[in-house]
């Protein structure tokens, strides 16, 4: 792993600093795929490394004003203990189950940022919080599925959190980036939470790699501003789809018959 294996920590930070999501679509392929980690290692420390990542970009947030503490406690409350039942269920599932679902998770998550925003949810920005009320059985309904997706996958389901809290939660586009990261972070907990005791964690190396990730978050928070928005969203959507139906292609023997696909499961993901 070496240096070489803690510095790719530095994109997945960048991507949380720039998109406000992305870091465990990026970080579960680099610990499976160039690190060598087995797949619930990999989602295990992605968890770790995210939720304390998504804590620092929360943090700044919050001294901004953009985090809504009862709407992220609210959600955050109800996909916690979803994450749990997540990661719970993991042990239920094979490696090569877990990565196909995660590419699956990579592709959508594409799709949803090659559409261009629409002028209906631009206009929420000028919404204040107050001005409906959260519609809380299905913020529930919704924050409960991410949870269980952040604990099966080791994803922090930014992609749908953000889209939940300005449709349902009524949230204004800055405070839904912003109590997204806190939900994010605290759904990372108890994914995380739940992994303890299924798998042996490198505290070491994870350790390191939060640090770069953290300076990676840092730069991206203060690059975003000079990066046209659109073209970095549409720029890493490709990024997606191409590593997504890569893993997809590689994990085929979960969707097709073992004699037609059994070998294209790397040996590092079998059960």
């Amino acid at each position: 792993m070496g240096l070489l294996g803690v510095l790719l920590g530095l994109p997945v930070g960048l991507s949380l600093g720039m998109l406000g999501g992305g870091g465990s679509i990026l970080a579960v392929p680099i610990f499976v795929y160039v690190l060598g980690f087995g797949a619930k290692e990999a989602i295990a420390m992605s968890l770790a490394v995210v939720g304390v990542t998504s804590s620092v970009g929360a943090a700044g947030h919050w001294r901004a004003g953009n985090v809504n503490l009862r709407v992220a406690l609210v959600f955050g409350a109800v996909a916690m203990l979803g994450a749990y039942l997540g990661a719970r269920l993991a042990a239920f599932f094979s490696a090569a189950a877990q990565l196909a679902l995660f590419a699956v998770v990579m592709l959508v998550a594409a799709a949803f940022m090659f559409r261009r925003r629409s002028p209906a949810a631009a206009a929420v920005d000028d919404v204040a919080p107050a001005a409906a009320g959260m519609r809380s059985g299905l913020v529930a309904l919704q924050g409960i599925a991410v949870g269980v997706l952040t604990g099966l996958v080791g994803v922090g389901g930014g992609f749908l959190i953000v889209p939940a809290l300005v449709l349902l939660g009524r949230l204004p586009m800055k405070q839904a980036v912003g109590t997204s990261l806190v939900v994010i972070a605290l759904n990372a907990a108890a994914g995380f939470s739940g992994y303890l005791g299924q798998v042996e964690v490198q505290w070491a190396f994870v350790g390191l790699f939060t640090a770069v990730t953290v300076t990676g978050v840092l730069v991206g928070t203060s690059l975003v501003r000079f990066v046209p928005q659109e073209a970095l969203r549409r720029a890493f959507a490709v990024l997606l789809v191409i590593m997504g139906g890569l893993i997809l292609f590689q994990n085929r023997g979960v969707v097709l018959p073992a004699g037609d696909a059994g070998a294209a499961v790397p040996e590092a993901v079998r059960d």
